[in-house]
C-alpha cells in the first residue's frame, strides 16, 4: 500500500521585546535561575497582569506579513493545567479570537515550483518556565525566568506531507520572523521552536489519520528527522496489524527515535475561559494600516528584485534573500565594487564556505562587508587577480588588516605592464618548444601549461587577461 503523510506545525516564537507580556520583568537570556520571575510571573496573590502593548504590534507585523486576517477584537484566556513550571496553574493564551487568522505562506520546492501552506491562526500566549532534570540526583529543579516571556504561536494548516516540506515551511517562517525583526529565531536558546503534527493515511483517502504530536523540537535537521522516524513508526504499526494511538511524543536525536510521552486519546479539558484581570484587546483599522507602513522589504520581494535588478540566478538570490543578515551583506558589498556577480559568487561561496568551517553567523564574520567590498573593488581594478584574493581574504579572516593594508605589505599588486608580461611570455614559449609546436597541432589543452608557467614565473602576480591575450597572439603566429 501506498501512503501520504500529513503534516502540520505549531511553530513557538519568543518576541524579541525587552520585557515580558503581563509584567515588566526582563526578557534577557542566560541569567542565573529564578532571577528575572517578579511577582507577576509567579502568580503571587494580588497581582495584576498589564499587557505589553509591543507584542500586539508584533503579531500584527507577523499578520500583515503572511497576507492574514488581523483580529481588530481579539481576547486573553486562561488555559488551565496542572506543570511543575506553571507556577500559576494556568496560561494566559488565546483561544476562540486569536489576534492574527487565517493567512498563508509560499514556500520553494525542490524541483523549482512553489506551493502554498495555510496558517490557520497565530496567537499571543505567555511561556511557561523551564524544568531542570540533569545534576539534582532523582529531583527536578525549577527555572521560572522564562515565565512570561512573550510567545507567538504560529499554527500551520496540515497542508505540508513530506519531511521537507515541513523543513522549508519552518525556514521561511524563521526567515520571515527575523526580517521582521520581531524574534532574533535563536533556536539553541528556544526562541524558535516547533510541535510537529505527524500522521499517515493511504494515499488517495481524504481522512486524516490518528496522528501523533512531536513536542519541542529546536533545529531542522532534528525535524526533518523525528517526521520521517514517526511516519516510518506509524506505517510499522499500521502494517503490522496495530492500531496508531493519538498521543504526545518527544525526538530523541542521540537514539533516533521518537518515544511516548503522554497519551492523548482524549483532548484534555484546558477549561478555556476569558481573563477576567485582561481586557479585550481592540485594535483600529488606523493602528493596523500604520504597521503595515513599517513592513520592511519581504523575503520573496527582495528575492525578486535581487533577480530584476542585480541579473542573479534564481539560486543565488534564495541563498542571498535566505537571511536579512545576509541580504544586507550583500548590497553592502556589491555597493562597494559595483559588480553584482562578483559580490554573489564570494558572498555565496568563499565567505560561506569560511563561515561554515567555523560554524559561525553571518553577523559574527571577522571580514565585514565593507571589508569584502574593498577587497572586490581591488579584483575589479586590476590591483588583483580572483587567485591572489583567495590568499588576502585569507589573511583578512584572520586579522591582519584590511585588503589595501595586505596587499601593499605582502607584494601582492597584480603585474599589468604589458612589456614585463609580453618577455615572460617570449620566454615560456622559447624553453618550451615541444609545447608549441603540440599546440600548433591541435592540442589547445597546452594554453593552460603556459598560462601555468608564467603564473609560476611571477607568484600569480601576472594579469590573466592580458597573459591569455598576449599567448594566444603570439602562439597564433
Amino acid at each position: 500500500m501506498q501512503w501520504e503523510t500529513v503534516i502540520g506545525l505549531e511553530i513557538h516564537t519568543q518576541l524579541a521585546t525587552n520585557s515580558k507580556i503581563f509584567s515588566g520583568a526582563s526578557t534577557a537570556y542566560g541569567a542565573e535561575p529564578n532571577t528575572q520571575a517578579c511577582a507577576v510571573d509567579l502568580g503571587l496573590p494580588g497581582v495584576l497582569p498589564v499587557l505589553n502593548q509591543q507584542v500586539v504590534s508584533m503579531a500584527i507585523k507577523f499578520g500583515l506579513a503572511i497576507d492574514a486576517q488581523i483580529g481588530e477584537h481579539s481576547v486573553f484566556a486562561r488555559k488551565n493545567y496542572f506543570y511543575p513550571d506553571l507556577p500559576k496553574g494556568y496560561q494566559i493564551s488565546q483561544m476562540d479570537h486569536p489576534i492574527v487568522g487565517l493567512g498563508h505562506i509560499d514556500i520553494d520546492m525542490e524541483d523549482g515550483s512553489s506551493k502554498r501552506v495555510g496558517v490557520t491562526r497565530a496567537h499571543l500566549e505567555e511561556d511557561a518556565g523551564k524544568s531542570l532534570h540533569e545534576d539534582y540526583h532523582g529531583m527536578t529543579g525549577i527555572d521560572l525566568n522564562r515565565a512570561g516571556t512573550p510567545l507567538l504561536e504560529i499554527v500551520s494548516e496540515p497542508d505540508m506531507r513530506s519531511a521537507k516540506e515541513a523543513v522549508a515551511y519552518m525556514k521561511k517562517m524563521h526567515s520571515l520572523v527575523r526580517y521582521l525583526g520581531i524574534s532574533d529565531g535563536n533556536m539553541q536558546e528556544g526562541s524558535f521552536r516547533c510541535d510537529a503534527n505527524v500522521s499517515v493515511r493511504p494515499k488517495g483517502q481524504e481522512e486524516f489519520g490518528t496522528r501523533a504530536e512531536l513536542k519541542n523540537i529546536n533545529s531542522f535537521r532534528f525535524v526533518e528527522r523525528a517526521i520521517d522516524i514517526e511516519v516510518e513508526r506509524q506505517i510499522d504499526i499500521i502494517e503490522g496489524g496495530g492500531k496508531v494511538i493519538q498521543e504526545t511524543r518527544l525526538y530523541d536525536p542521540d537514539k533516533n527515535e521518537t518515544r511516548s510521552m503522554r497519551s492523548k486519546e482524549e483532548a484534555m479539558d484546558y477549561r478555556y475561559f476569558p481573563d477576567p484581570d485582561l481586557l479585550p484587546v481592540v485594535v483600529s483599522k488606523q493602528h493596523i494600516e500604520e504597521i503595515r507602513s513599517t513592513l520592511p522589504e519581504l523575503p520573496a520581494a527582495k528575492k525578486a528584485r535581487f533577480m530584476e535588478s542585480f541579473g542573479l540566478s534564481k539560486d543565488d538570490a534564495e541563498v542571498l534573500t535566505s537571511s536579512k543578515d545576509m541580504a544586507d551583506y550583500f548590497e553592502t558589498v556589491n555597493g562597494a565594487c559595483d559588480d553584482a556577480k562578483l559580490s554573489a559568487n564570494w558572498v555565496n561561496s568563499e565567505l560561506s564556505g569560511y563561515l561554515n568551517k567555523e560554524n559561525m553567523d553571518i553577523t559574527d564574520s571577522p571580514v565585514n562587508a565593507d571589508m569584502l567590498g574593498g577587497l572586490l573593488a581591488r579584483i575589479k581594478d586590476n590591483t588583483i587577480s580572483g587567485k591572489i584574493a583567495k590568499e588576502v581574504f585569507a589573511a583578512m579572516w584572520n586579522g591582519e588588516g584590511s585588503a589595501d593594508d595586505i596587499i601593499d605589505k605582502k607584494g601582492l599588486k597584480q603585474i599589468t605592464d604589458s612589456g614585463a608580461i609580453e618577455a615572460m611570455v617570449d620566454e615560456v614559449l622559447a624553453n618550451n618548444p615541444k609545447q608549441v609546436e603540440d599546440y600548433k597541432a591541435g592540442k589547445e589543452k597546452m594554453m593552460g601549461f603556459f598560462v601555468g608557467q608564467i603564473m609560476k614565473l611571477t607568484g600569480g602576480k601576472a594579469n590573466p587577461g592580458q597573459v591569455n591575450k598576449l599567448l594566444k597572439d603570439k602562439l597564433s603566429k
